[in-house]
């Protein structure tokens, strides 16, 4: 009888990386979303008073435009679609479209629930919203399309999936404080994500990638608990991935490695 006998899943494999180069980043930006384009990144930055959209120069860090929220409003991921920049406020159920070209807001839309990361498969937007579920949303009329429920292999769900980016057909999502025994209990961990399943076919292990720039201890009042990574860029024509985190010193260009030996 097949249904007691259910073959547990194999093990998901692990990935590891190497660094390939270190480019400075503004120590002052709480990352919510990154980007590449045109030989740029764009970058999105959170926490009331501070957001921004902002266009950046890779070599230098350099901030080249920049757009700030209003007020009340914190920032989260953002998208490139068709010309347009798509982002995210946290808990204002507002989203901004923005020109790419001169970062002038095109139009606002709303949704419900949480806004945190977002990216595109080329045709639709997909965002997070902090538990498990990716959203598939229509960019011209902001209607979902449809759910991706997000499944580990041990058949639990796959909570606080953040800033999301398109790799290669897959999706790669941040896990908020993936170090907490509640949320993976691994630190800086990436999701390699099935668009069509919702099946983890990967983690990527970015172990001790900025040890400067991360609290040293679980302390929710270390000056550094919030520098999680955060912030993944896929740049498609050169095949270049850069990597970063929250109020870090650096973004990282980097290979992936492995899978490493269960």
């Amino acid at each position: 009888n097949s249904s007691t006998n259910k073959t547990p899943q194999a093990p998901v494999p692990v990935y590891g990386y190497e660094v390939v180069k270190a480019y400075p980043h503004d120590e002052k930006a709480f990352t919510q979303g990154l980007i590449f384009h045109n030989g740029f990144f764009y970058e999105s930055t959170g926490q009331e008073g501070r957001s921004t959209v902002r266009k950046v120069e890779i070599a230098t860090g350099k901030v080249l435009q920049k757009w700030d929220l209003p007020r009340e409003d914190f920032g989260e991921g953002i998208t490139f679609l068709n010309d347009k920049i798509y982002m995210l406020t946290w808990r204002g159920g507002v989203g901004r479209v923005f020109d790419v070209n001169d970062l002038k807001l095109i139009k606002e839309f709303s949704y419900l629930g949480e806004g945190w990361g977002i990216t595109t498969d080329g045709t639709d937007l997909i965002i997070s919203q902090g538990t498990h579920v990716l959203k598939v949303i229509n960019p011209e009329t902001f209607a979902t399309v449809r759910t991706i429920p997000v499944m580990r292999e041990d058949g639990r769900p796959q909570m606080n999936l953040n800033e999301l980016e398109f790799v290669k057909g897959e999706i790669w999502a941040n896990i908020w404080h993936s170090e907490d025994p509640e949320k993976l209990g691994k630190p800086n961990y990436i999701a390699r994500i099935d668009p069509a399943s919702g099946k983890i076919l990967g983690w990527i292990d970015l172990a001790a990638i900025s040890p400067d720039d991360q609290a040293k201890t679980n302390d929710p009042y270390d000056p550094k608990s919030e520098n999680t990574l955060n912030g993944i860029a896929y740049d498609a024509a050169s095949d270049r991935l850069f990597v970063t985190g929250k109020n870090w010193k650096k973004v990282y260009e980097i290979k992936i490695t492995g899978p490493k030996a269960q």
